[in-house]
């Protein structure tokens, strides 16, 4: 199957994906929340499924609807879970 996106290499968008995940870890610890506890604050019933995509396991990521909820809880800039941390 050709890829929609033919200039876009797949290990990129996987980074993209990675990266989204441990913004989203470090600034959950940060706040002092468990995956369990803001899973439940984003109305997510399963923490395995937060847990996968906060560590991109299974392929699984944060959909936009998810940053959304996820910042807001956090009470951070959306912009937070795509920086570059080094």
């Amino acid at each position: 199957m050709k890829s929609i996106f033919p200039d876009i290499d797949k290990s990129k968008l996987e980074d993209f994906y990675i990266l989204i995940g441990q913004n989203v870890k470090r600034l959950r610890k940060e706040k002092g929340l468990s995956q369990l506890e803001l899973s439940i604050m984003i109305g997510q019933k399963s923490t395995s499924y937060y847990s996968n995509c906060e560590n991109y396991k299974n392929k699984e990521h944060f959909n936009l609807e998810h940053l959304f909820l996820i910042s807001n809880v956090l009470e951070v800039d959306i912009s937070e879970f795509f920086k570059e941390i080094h």
